[in-house]
């Protein structure tokens, strides 16, 4: 999900990562592109990057980088995704309490 970045000297070109796989990079934009209508920190992660003016591709990859990251640390600590233990999201849910139902 994350982008490729060739630097040298002076010149940085930040790409579309075409080296990977691709049904994987599918799958977990499929996950993320359908998690931001039942999670509200996904649906945040979602709204800000098309504000930024991403457009919804690249919005939905934005959102996926950012649940590999959740991802990841759940594999490492061995233990499953807990919204009640997700920082981001119950700081989100403490502004604003409408989101939780």
């Amino acid at each position: 999900m994350a982008p490729s970045t060739r630097q040298s000297g002076k010149a940085r070109h930040v790409g579309f990562r075409w080296a990977a796989d691709r049904q994987l990079r599918d799958a977990v934009c499929d996950f993320a592109g359908d998690s931001r209508r039942a999670n509200p920190w996904a649906d945040d992660i979602y709204t800000r990057a098309i504000n930024r003016g991403c457009d919804h591709p690249h919005a939905v990859r934005i959102l996926a980088r950012s649940w590999l990251y959740v991802i990841w640390h759940c594999w490492q600590d061995h233990t499953a995704y807990n919204p009640a233990r997700h920082r981001a999201l119950q700081a989100l849910l403490a502004k604003d309490p409408e989101l939780a139902a």
